[in-house]
């Protein structure tokens, strides 16, 4: 279908509060898009559809799907454009940075006790929107990040979301599988290499370690990587990409995200006590920033999940954007806070032409 088609049935299908859900996968020209045909609320224990998954943060919450046996799924081509970054500026209330501070301040008293190696801290920012244009929202976030795992989520149970995820959560193709350990940031201009800090290269390595030591359960093989740097939009992070072979009857798509979610990437190490740190301490609902999203394809064994990252929620009028940072010893909370704005510029690139 021509892709100005396949926008129009999008929008028609927003107007008429019917679920959808589209994807571009990283360095793709197509999209992928499901129309479900009611509005049924259509949840997901274990992954025995096909279709589109959009997970929570919160493994304990409910994943919602969009089953491909109950939607329209149509494939289109789209023409990719490259459009500049530019640099946004956003207010940020001083109350909101202090309590962003004093949040990585108690993570890293919880760290200097040996509870934990690191632990992921985030916050949201909401912001009031104009009436927004479904197409231009669709076509700033496939051309802005062509690099990333492009998607667009509407239920009526849990409004728009939309993002441009550099981080796969896990691949897999038959019993191979693979996925990353994506850490440390740095903000980006020109074509000059980062010059990563020993707390980035620290933080690479616990999210890296971490990641090998719970796959050893679920798999044969393991290969890993050099570490390089990633782009994404205005950011760079480390990335070390792990790849191997399941174990035979033993693992399953199933057993693999529960095994990797919440990864140390987004959570932290030791997982059990980095996630009971957040729930208690972030003061906010995480719900699905942070979770996973992407097509289930069970007929061939071959799907993609991606961590929701540089992610936005949009509803009654308002965009809720969500950025955080992974706090190990070596953390400086002024730098923590300017990390979480620098990040703030990918969704903000997409959605700055509807904010009031």
């Amino acid at each position: 279908m021509e892709y100005s088609l396949l926008v129009q049935k999008i929008i028609d299908q927003y107007k008429n509060g019917l679920p959808f859900a589209f994807y571009a996968l990283p360095g793709d020209d197509n999209l992928v898009c499901y129309l479900q045909k009611d509005k049924m609320a259509h949840h997901v224990v274990s992954f025995t559809d096909n279709g589109m998954v959009l997970a929570p943060f919160n493994s304990e919450k409910e994943k919602y799907f969009i089953p491909t046996e109950k939607s329209e799924v149509i494939r289109s081509e789209f023409i990719s454009e490259k459009l500049p970054l530019e640099e946004l500026t956003i207010t940020e209330a001083a109350k909101d940075r202090i309590r962003h501070e004093q949040l990585v301040t108690d993570a890293k008293i919880a760290i200097q006790q040996r509870k934990a190696h690191k632990i992921v801290v985030s916050r949201s920012k909401k912001v009031q929107l104009k009436p927004i244009e479904l197409d231009r929202i669709i076509y700033r976030l496939l051309n802005l990040f062509p690099d990333a795992f492009r998607y667009v989520w509407f239920h009526p149970e849990t409004g728009i979301w939309c993002g441009a995820s550099p981080e796969l959560l896990v691949k897999t193709d038959g019993i191979a599988f693979s996925t990353m350990a994506l850490a440390g940031t740095k903000k980006i201009g020109g074509h000059f290499e980062p010059d990563w800090t020993s707390k980035e290269i620290t933080e690479q390595e616990y999210v890296t370690e971490a990641i090998t030591d719970c796959l050893q359960k679920v798999t044969s093989i393991i290969k890993i990587s050099r570490t390089v740097t990633h782009r994404a939009g205005p950011v760079a992070h480390l990335r070390t990409d792990i790849t191997g072979i399941l174990k035979k009857g033993k693992a399953t798509l199933d057993t693999i995200s529960e095994t990797l979610h919440p990864t140390p990437a987004v959570c932290g190490t030791p997982q059990k006590f980095a996630k009971e740190f957040i729930l208690e301490k972030e003061g906010y609902d995480r719900e699905f920033y942070t979770g996973f999203v992407g097509p289930v394809n069970r007929k061939d064994s071959n799907s993609f999940l991606f961590v929701n990252l540089r992610c936005a929620k949009i509803e009654e009028g308002m965009a809720s954007f969500y950025v955080g940072g992974g706090i190990t010893s070596d953390s400086i909370p002024e730098s923590e806070w300017v990390e979480t704005q620098n990040k703030l510029q990918s969704m903000l690139q997409v959605l700055h032409p509807f904010l009031k």
